[in-house]
């Protein structure tokens, strides 16, 4: 067995994140004791992978396993109603824990079915891809889509522990890898400048998950989600700066009906923020313009649709992130230093939309 790093979550909801490769046994290691009963939420493409972890798990318990749609199609109250339907008739009590076994939007899934199972019982996040472990199963928010919009409906629900076995990833597309990455790019340009400088010394390197430059910028960007939730559970505060490049991206996301990437989509999103905080006499052109360069050596997209402001403007309205119909935005002062941007004027957010909009 590799190398284990472990990062603690402090604050309200105390758990660590396992970090290193080849250490699924952890899993079992992370239940609790008085658990009988365990769901394991995956997606089809991990459905061998998911019998292999029942098999692991099944000392004195019983493991089921509930499939549900890949991608941003299993993030849906029906396939939330299929699990709970699958825990009621197996009985799962309070001491009955959920494993969400996939990328973030299982994650997502699992961690809401767990919240909302008699009122919450405990989860534990093993996520698979890089998108997961940067992100999705860090920091207890939980929830699924709407014909509205991305995550409109959900809970604030923190796991037990979350366990990153980065050899799951080797398997992984590049497109996948890429996407998922552009997460860890975010938590460069808002807390870990160190991410970008691994970036920009050997992109193909930076995101191959056997080399060390990987591992570190997987641990870092981890470390500050960590730090992050850790100060701020419920997004009252600090944690709205994990929203940089969000706000527009989940309007990507819902334009395309979810068939690109969430890391595509955010990608765009910050590069769109970064262009915003500049021309609000924020952040340099050359800070700026470093946004495009990574994300482009990554092979990540940095424009959309010319013609898709007005229906991209009135989906952000709607998103959770506005305040009394009023957009806010994170947006940097500089690399490391983001702030909030409230109700920015129109003119100006079509400025900004006009430096991206041109694919």
């Amino acid at each position: 067995m590799s190398d284990i790093t472990t990062v603690s979550v402090t604050g309200d909801a105390e758990y660590d994140i396992i970090i290193g490769r080849d250490i699924r046994a952890r899993v079992a290691d992370s239940l609790p004791s008085a658990a009988r009963k365990v769901l394991i939420v995956h997606p089809p493409t991990l459905a061998a992978q998911a019998e292999q972890l029942r098999d692991s798990l099944t000392d004195g318990r019983d493991v089921l396993l509930a499939e549900i749609p890949d991608a941003e199609q299993g993030k849906r109250i029906e396939v939330a109603a299929f699990c709970w339907q699958v825990m009621g008739q197996a009985d799962f009590t309070r001491t009955d824990v959920v494993i969400g076994f996939g990328g973030g939007a299982v994650t997502d899934l699992a961690g809401f079915v767990a919240a909302t199972w008699l009122r919450g019982v405990e989860v534990v996040q093993v996520p698979t891809t890089v998108l997961g472990m940067v992100d999705a199963a860090i920091g207890g928010k939980t929830g699924v889509n709407t014909a509205e919009g991305k995550n409109l409906v959900g809970a604030f629900w923190a796991p037990r522990a979350v366990v990153c076995d980065l050899a799951l990833l080797d398997t992984l597309s590049r497109n996948e890898l890429v996407a998922g990455y552009a997460e860890v790019v975010k938590a460069g340009f808002i807390w870990a400048p160190e991410i970008l400088d691994i970036i920009e010394a050997d992109p193909e390197r930076a995101t191959d998950p056997l080399t060390p430059e990987f591992r570190r910028t997987i641990e870092l960007a981890i470390e500050m989600k960590a730090r992050v939730v850790g100060e701020d559970l419920r997004e009252a505060g600090l944690r709205e700066i994990l929203n940089y490049g969000h706000t527009l991206g989940h309007a990507i996301e819902h334009s395309e009906r979810y068939r690109w990437r969430h890391g595509a989509a955010i990608s765009v999103g910050m590069v769109f923020a970064a262009e915003l905080s500049r021309l609000a006499g924020r952040l340099s052109d050359a800070a700026a313009q470093r946004h495009r360069d990574i994300l482009e050596s990554l092979g990540l997209p940095t424009s959309y649709r010319a013609g898709a402001w007005a229906q991209l403007k009135a989906t952000m309205q709607r998103d959770k992130k506005s305040r009394g119909g009023m957009l806010r935005f994170i947006v940097l002062d500089d690399v490391a230093k983001p702030t909030v941007l409230q109700a920015p004027d129109e003119s100006l957010l079509f400025a900004a939309y006009q430096e991206v909009g041109g694919a």
